[in-house]
């Protein structure tokens, strides 16, 4: 039963399609492929993850976890997304969040200040 289902998870896995489609369109009306996504969980508390959009959005996660089975066990987590706003500009923000609290930094392409929306939501 156990080999059945371990070829099931590799038959669907390899089946999957390499690009889909999601329903977000690009400012120029074509819509939006996902051009690679990855996803590992240890189901022990450690985890990565990422994806890639066509319209450049990306985003990348791991997390692992600490001081496992003490009174301050927590998964410490870091990653980055990035996007580009309708101007053209890249964003990207990178973030650690671990037993310090969430820690993010904001990156921009050249040309553009970050805007202040940006900033207030990880400024408070």
């Amino acid at each position: 039963m156990k080999l059945f289902l371990v070829l099931a998870c590799v038959a669907l896995a390899t089946a999957a399609p390499k690009h889909q489609l999601v329903r977000r369109s690009e400012p120029d009306g074509k819509n939006v492929e996902i051009l690679r996504y990855d996803n590992e969980n240890d189901g022990l508390g450690s985890y990565k993850f990422g994806f890639e959009l066509s319209d450049q959005t990306k985003r990348e996660e791991q997390g692992e976890l600490k001081n496992a089975g003490s009174e301050n066990e927590f998964i410490a987590v870091k990653g980055s997304y990035s996007w580009v706003d309708q101007d053209g500009q890249l964003y990207t923000v990178n973030y650690v969040a671990d037993e310090n609290g969430f820690q993010p930094t904001i990156e921009q392409s050249k040309g553009g200040a970050i805007p202040s929306a940006v900033l207030a939501a990880f400024t408070g």
